[in-house]
This record gives structure tokens, sequence and C-alpha cells, in this order.
């Protein structure tokens, strides 16, 4: 009778815990590699690593602490506007699975240590899913001074190959993330053979940033069409596009890598460059990048200007038209230490309104490429409003200026200035693309 009641209890009930299958390392290894791995890893942005067993078995009572808390791992949008493929938030179920598993000794079970040296090995080079097919990238160390300075730096990579490559995705390839406050590397195509791609001074280097607009004009005087144009900031993950999508690296040319170098109180060791991922088959989708704000298209019509005044909370807005039919897969909000909130999203002509991304409290510390779960199109015609709020007050613990002082943004700006930027990854919209669900 007691087995009965036993049974009976457990199927309308469920098993409790104390009976379910202890919960190892293999039950909680997928999420840390999901949510984790991208910026704990070699020469990322992160202190230490959460790659294998070992790397988190030293890390439990940290972990504990700021997955209880909701600290990590970092995710800065607001889930209720939009919904993002790569979205890196811990759901309620995979929070209470890691607490469990570290409450009950972080059990290791079965797992396999040659699947440990697999990851280390591969995420050691990468945080895409396999080794890049081609890294480009400077040729030796580029030492930041211990002097408390920005710097600006041009970095000139040349490239050749006999075919055309088509990419399917890519990423910065760092040593040192820590130093950089944000970099943006654009793919230019050289076909003329009389232009050597391997002359002129492989970086420049500047502290004064009036001068690094012009330095770059002057480095890159050759023939050239740019074939591509993106970045990183911190927080970013890869860059990668669904299938038949993506641009193509010309057979000769360069990649001009413009570094924004945060101030360092000690000498620092930076190589920069990228990983690039071929497809197997041929793009058939070519993708683009717009730039809106700041730096980009409409910046002298942000309304009021940047101009930033102390001790004040200020709105700040944009609208831009645009002049195609787009699918939208990336987006990217940009703002300095100042920001407060931003908002972005399309009103078609028809007035129906598109929510692109709302980050409603703005850390510059935590950035990202937001990767939509499904394209989103955009009709031509359609105006981008940018909506962003700045706080320039003492309130605002990321302030860098004590007391506050005027701040202002325009052309070449370092991290006391400020930024109201919305970048956009799209392809020409085709029938049906909004029904496209992008993978994570």
């Amino acid at each position: 009778m007691k087995r009965i009641f036993l049974l009976s209890f457990f199927i309308l009930f469920g098993i409790p815990e104390s009976f379910s299958q202890k919960i190892t390392f293999k039950d909680v290894e997928p999420i840390f590699a999901a949510k984790c791995v991208a910026c704990h890893r070699p020469g990322d942005a992160a202190p230490f690593s959460l790659i294998t067993y070992q790397d988190i078995s030293k890390k439990l009572t940290t972990i504990k602490k700021v997955v209880a808390s909701g600290y990590m791992p970092p995710w800065q949008a607001d889930n209720h506007y939009r919904q993002f493929a790569n979205d890196r938030s811990l759901t309620d179920s995979e929070k209470q699975r890691i607490l469990s598993w570290i409450d009950d000794k972080a059990s290791k079970g079965n797992y396999s240590d040659k699947s440990d040296a697999t990851k280390q090995a591969l995420l050691g080079v990468t945080a895409y899913n396999r080794k890049p097919d081609l890294t480009l990238k400077i040729d030796s160390s580029f030492i930041i001074e211990g002097d408390n300075k920005e710097r600006f730096v041009v970095f000139k990579i040349p490239f050749e190959s006999d075919q055309l490559r088509h990419i399917e995705a890519i990423e910065l390839y760092s040593n040192n993330k820590k130093v950089v406050h944000h970099i943006n590397y654009g793919f230019y195509d050289v076909a003329d053979p009389l232009v050597d791609i391997r002359s002129g001074d492989w970086a420049i280097n500047t502290t004064d940033d009036s001068e690094s607009s012009t330095k770059l004009r002057q480095h890159t005087d050759f023939k050239r069409k740019m074939a591509y144009y993106t970045g990183w900031i911190p927080g970013t993950s890869v860059e990668s596009y669904p299938k038949d999508f993506g641009w193509i690296l010309p057979k000769r040319g360069v990649v001009l890598l413009t570094a924004h170098y945060s101030p360092s109180a000690v000498d620092e060791s930076s190589i920069v460059g990228v990983n690039l991922f071929f497809r197997k088959d041929n793009v058939k989708r070519e993708v683009k990048a717009i730039s809106l704000g700041s730096g980009g298209i409409g910046e002298r019509d942000i309304n009021p200007p940047l101009f930033l005044l102390p001790n004040d909370v200020s709105r700040h807005t944009l609208q831009v038209q645009t002049r195609e039919d787009q699918s939208v897969m990336f987006v990217w909000p940009h703002m300095h230490f100042l920001g407060k909130e931003f908002y972005a999203y399309a009103v078609t002509p028809q007035k129906d309104t598109i929510k692109l991304v709302h980050i409603p409290k703005w850390d510059f510390r935590w950035q990202e490429l937001y990767k939509v779960k499904q394209l989103i199109k955009v009709p031509k015609g359609s105006v981008i409003h940018l909506d962003c709020t700045y706080d320039n007050t003492a309130d605002n613990p990321f302030n860098p200026n004590n007391p506050p002082q005027t701040v202002v943004s325009y052309g070449d700006m370092n991290s006391k200035n400020e930024m109201m930027t919305l970048l956009m990854i799209y392809s020409a919209y085709q029938e049906g693309d909004e029904n496209l669900v992008l993978d994570q």
C-alpha cells in the first residue's frame, strides 16, 4: 500500500529534487558556452576564462554571486521592446540550474577532459563555432605607452589572394581587448596592380583627435573601393549572416583598422586584426552597413546638437529617411559615458512603428551588436528615429568629469566627448524576408 501511495504521489506532483538525477557539469556546460565564453576566454575583455570545467570550478563563489544577483551575464537591451537572437541573459531555468549545480558541490560527472581540451584550443582562437579561414593582423605588437593618454591609431593590413572570398562571419582579433575603447575596420578593393598595397607606414599614432581624420585621409590616398565596413565595441560578439547572405572580400586590397585605445597607466601591448570565416557557397544577398548620427549620416541634424551642459539631463533626437527597402539583421547603438537611455525605431510611410532597440539603462561597459530573431523589413521612405537621453550630472557614476564639464560631440571624438550613433547592418529587401529566422 505504501508503494502504491508513493507512486501515485510522484505521478500527481512530480519527482522531488532529492529523487531527481544529480546535476553535473554536462548539464550546465552548454549554458556557459552559449552565454559566457564569448567574453570569458583568453585575450578577451573578461578577466578570466570560463571555457573548461577547471576554469569554472575555480570561480564558483564568484559565479554564484553574480548569477544570483543578475549582474552576469550582462545584457542591456529591453527584451519587452524587442527580443534578439544573441540574447546572452539567463532564463530563470538556466539561472536555477547553475545555482543548483553549485549548491550541490558542482559535480563534474563523467564529462570528458578531452572535450575540455578541444574547447580550449578552439576558443583560444575564436568565439565563433569553428576556426577562422583567414586572420589578417598587424605583424608585431603595438605598444601603448602608460601615460594615461587616449590614442587613435590607424593600422593598414594588406591582403592578396587568387580568388574572391565569400564571407559568412567576422570578428575582431586581439590579444588584449581591455585596452581597446572601440575599433572600426574597412575592407578596400585595390585592383590597380600599379598601387603598392604594402607601401607606407603600417600605423599612424596620434593623441590629437583633430588630426586623426586628416592623417587617415592622407594615409589612404590610393585608388580604392570599399568592400565592407564594420567594427567592434566592448561586449560585441561575432558578426555572422544567415545562409546566402554575406559580403565579398576582393582578391587584392587592404584592411584599415582605426583603433581607439583607452588611457593606460602602464605600458600595454596590443595586436589587432580580424578573423574571417568563408562561405562554402557563394554570397547571393549582399550585406551592407549604414551609420546614423554621430560620425555618420545626419550628424548635423541631431536636435538639439550634442552640446551637453554641466549638471543637466538632456534629450536629443534624430530622424533619417531610408532610401531603399531594407531587411535589417543587426542594430548597433552607441553612446559614451554620459548616455542614459537609447531608443531606436522606424516609422513607415503608412505610419506604422517598427521597434528596433531600446537600452533603458545605458552602460558603456556592456554593449552589443544586436542580432534580430527575424529579419526586419524597413520599407523605403520610412523614417529612422533615434531618441536618446544623456546625464551630465554628478549623480551619473560614470561621468568622466568631476565636477561635470561641458561636453560636445562632433568629428573625431575621445571617450570624454559623446556619441549618438546607430549602425544598421542590412540587405536589400526581398519578398518574404520578414519570415527568415536568424540563428543564435
